[in-house]
């Protein structure tokens, strides 16, 4: 086995600190709400040109309030709209900490939908095999699911730490691959045969992920997401495996030179994202659908992108970012039935406050600096 000359942060060299910006924390925590704040303004004028355009026909300034209103309503408005919102979080949480992982050593992993898939059917697969009482049975179910996603990300970690093959190009093409593979194999060999729409059968009852919630749907998917997000902490920041990931994002020369293996570590590190990935489609299948359906679209994988950039790739970061995303998610339908205000608004607001976060250079302008400029002496410049 030989090691490729760039693995690592070659190419997009997209680790965390040049990527996502750098500063104190407190700075980029500014920049971020900032983002927020902008994307929500601009969504308040989208809300009332939809009030203009729309069948209304009318100028009413005050609809984003009652806009923003209903959807905090839907998303955080008792028992059943909280469990609704960090059910949408919880699949989130995984695919963002599958790619800010990524991000971490340099890779950009937009695979995580395809390992998310892969590794949901996976989990329904053997969720609909093993015949064990709760929890055995759920955490084969689990296991099987990490180990499907970590799979999927495995392949392009190899293609890029042996061959040379960029990441991004190889993920984009495995996201296809999986998507037309499961969905052969989901209405055929694993079909379901008295079902009215093709798809598996339903994982056993001991692979059911439980309510923790009564009254609601909130399943146990979320602790498993919590305690996965201190896990991947610990990993990055507290032990040697994280310190090389992190070196070999920043420099894979420079952590060639010190005796780590970037290589190695590009394979690990894509491993390692596809499998929280694959958790993320697990804790979805177990929890939510109970079996795997033929075209299976989800957008989770994609979104993940969206949280681990807003979220700075930091574990934390992530948790939080996935929360904001599924009490948006949560409540545009709530906003769009007591208002008639278009749902595709949220999702544009989406899109402009992670344009916001990736345009934060110009966002960061606009802050003091926080530190004075040097002083230039007279006839210093030509000493």
């Amino acid at each position: 086995m030989t090691e490729s000359a760039n693995p690592g942060a070659a190419g997009l060299n997209v680790d965390a600190t040049t990527l996502l910006g750098g500063g104190s924390l407190g700075r980029q925590v500014i920049v971020t709400g900032i983002a927020i704040i902008l994307g929500l303004l601009i969504g308040a004028v989208l809300i009332v040109l939809s009030g203009v355009i729309g069948p209304a026909n009318s100028f009413d300034p005050t609809l984003p309030i009652a806009g923003y209103a209903a959807l905090l309503e839907g998303a955080l408005g008792g028992p059943k709209a909280i469990a609704n919102t960090l059910n949408s979080a919880t699949p989130l949480i995984f695919t963002g900490l599958s790619v800010a992982f990524g991000f971490r050593a340099g890779l950009f992993n937009i695979g995580a939908n395809g390992q998310l898939l892969v590794g949901g059917f996976c989990a329904a697969i053997v969720g609909t095999s093993v015949a064990l009482p709760f929890p055995l049975a759920a955490i084969v179910a689990i296991v099987a699911g990490g180990l499907g996603g970590a799979l999927w990300g495995f392949i392009p970690g190899a293609l890029k730490a042996w061959r040379g093959a960029h990441e991004v190009v190889t993920t984009i093409m495995l996201n296809s691959i999986a998507f037309l593979l499961l969905n052969l194999l989901a209405s055929s060999i694993f079909k379901d045969q008295g079902a009215t729409f093709p798809r598996t059968p339903d994982v056993l009852p001991g692979s059911v992920l439980p309510i923790i919630l009564a009254n609601t749907r909130l399943h146990a998917g979320i602790l498993i997401a919590l305690a996965t997000t201190f896990v991947v902490w610990f990993v990055l920041f507290k032990t040697t495996l994280g310190f090389e990931v992190r070196t070999v994002g920043a420099n894979a020369s420079a952590a060639r030179y010190a005796g780590m293996r970037p290589a190695f570590i590009t394979i690990l590190t894509m491993s390692l994202a596809g499998a929280l990935a694959g958790l993320g489609g697990t804790v979805e299948i177990l929890g939510i659908t109970k079996n795997y359906p033929a075209e299976y679209i989800v957008n989770f994988g994609f979104d993940g992108i969206a949280v681990a950039l807003l979220g700075r790739a930091h574990p934390f970061g992530v948790v939080g970012a996935a929360l904001l995303f599924g009490v948006l998610r949560a409540g545009a339908g709530a906003m769009q039935r007591a208002t008639d205000i278009p749902v595709d608004i949220i999702s544009i607001v989406q899109a402009v406050i992670l344009l916001f976060v990736a345009a934060q250079i110009i966002i960061q302008r606009l802050l003091p600096a926080g530190r004075p400029k040097r002083r230039v002496e007279p006839g210093a410049a030509a000493a």
